[in-house]
């Protein structure tokens, strides 16, 4: 059995804080709701795991613990502390990605190619005459294949069953905005 699965209830929350802390440290204009969400999935295994919570909170540490996947979720953190107005209603963070998610799944439903025309106007819905690069450059810290299965992990430990880590989404939504900036 893995070290990380044998680590008691204490010593595996200290991983999860100690992750969560770094995120945040020294980054005060952080939206509220983001610092508040990120602290409670701060997760541990239930009473009673199952075989799959196990091996997910292994894999979940493990990720966890590695420098690089910290410096891009800490990257993600810092992005949104620079883009937040104090004045800023709080879960205004969470609203724009999602939004974005929305739009790439009914594009993609639709049959939409993320550089056409039509494409073009879905993104300008949402970013008005804001600058797709500075979206893109945002989107690309989110949407990479270790945070989507670090999306995947959380909700597997959870044992709340398995939820879309939207990775076609994402990867509409990026595809759009380098057409865009592209050209």
């Amino acid at each position: 059995m893995n070290k990380l699965a044998r680590l008691s209830a204490a010593e595996r929350r200290r991983i999860m804080e100690e992750f969560v802390e770094e995120l945040f440290h020294g980054l005060d204009s952080v939206d509220p709701a983001i610092r508040d969400r990120m602290r409670s999935i701060a997760v541990d295994l239930p009473e009673e795991p199952t075989p799959e919570q196990v091996d997910a909170w292994v894999e979940l540490a493990e990720l966890v613990q590695d420098p690089e996947f910290r410096a891009g979720m800490r990257q993600v953190v810092e992005f949104n502390a620079a883009d937040q107005d104090r004045s800023a209603a709080p879960g205004r963070a969470t609203w724009f990605p999602m939004r974005l998610v929305q739009l790439g799944a009914e594009a993609r439903e639709r049959g939409i190619a993320p550089e056409s025309p039509e494409a073009e106007a879905i993104l300008r819905e949402v970013l008005g005459d804001g600058d797709p690069s500075v979206v893109l450059e945002r989107m690309e810290s989110a949407s990479n294949d270790r945070l989507a299965r670090y999306r995947e992990l959380l909700t597997t430990v959870k044992g709340a069953g398995p939820r879309a880590a939207h990775r076609a989404e994402f990867s509409w939504v990026v595809a759009a905005l380098r057409a865009r900036v592209a050209g």
